[in-house]
């Protein structure tokens, strides 16, 4: 697996997992000033390790939010991962018990760096080194921030959630030389900010989606559900 990796893509990779941890380290602080224990964001990022749908989540509940409402919101959010799972071909997901790990291992960051690569064997270790750094960075930053939680009280001064969308826009710049990618990146982000101020968090995204169609083949489009 290494043996595929050259010098540009680790750098991504590893701009990607230190971006993640930046972020977490707001997320962290973000948890214990709202009054959740130290313990809770370290725990989520570990064993949800989705960014978005974990702000959601405590956003909703430091609102006064119900924790049905914040789970029901955070799974909107990540339905995203649904057109994730089928873009990535089979033999970078192996079957087995590869499989289960590599869907937890899934994210917006090797999701696209994976894609972004010519062929399977770079495809896989894209996925995979990159899903496990997150999962080590993720987590550390989340601890880090919650460490960090009573002395950090306005963690929106620090802009580090923009990093996150900074990031995933750089990965996908290469992609978009291509003019179909274009196209359908401009149409989905025409389509989610019309329905930003008409839908909850999360539907637009979702909606967004729907510009794939437009690099899709007209035999794709019929086999299109």
């Amino acid at each position: 697996m290494w043996r595929t990796l050259d010098r540009s893509l680790l750098r991504g990779i590893v701009l990607a997992c230190l971006a993640v941890g930046a972020i977490g380290v707001s997320y962290g602080a973000v948890c214990v000033t709202a009054g959740l224990p130290m313990w809770f964001p370290v725990l989520a990022a570990f064993l949800v390790l989705a960014a978005s749908s974990e702000f959601l989540f405590v956003g909703v509940i430091s609102a006064g939010g119900s924790p049905v409402a914040a789970v029901l919101v955070a799974l909107l959010v990540n339905a995203r991962h649904l057109p994730y799972g089928l873009a990535i071909p089979p033999r970078v997901i192996q079957p087995g018990w590869r499989r289960v790990v590599a869907s937890h291992l899934m994210n917006d960051e090797s999701v696209v760096l994976a894609l972004g690569q010519p062929d399977v064997p770079r495809q896989r270790s894209a996925y995979w080194v990159c899903g496990v750094g997150i999962l080590i960075c993720w987590p550390a930053g989340a601890l880090l921030g919650a460490l960090a939680g009573n002395v950090i009280h306005d963690t929106d001064a620090l802009g580090l959630d923009a990093m996150f969308p900074a990031v995933i826009l750089a990965l996908m710049l290469p992609a978009l030389r291509e003019r179909k990618m274009r196209r359908a990146a401009l149409v989905g982000a025409a389509v989610a900010l019309a329905a930003t101020p008409f839908l909850p968090s999360g539907l637009p995204v979702l909606l967004a989606l729907g510009a794939v169609f437009l690099n899709a083949t007209p035999a794709e489009q019929g086999k299109a559900p």
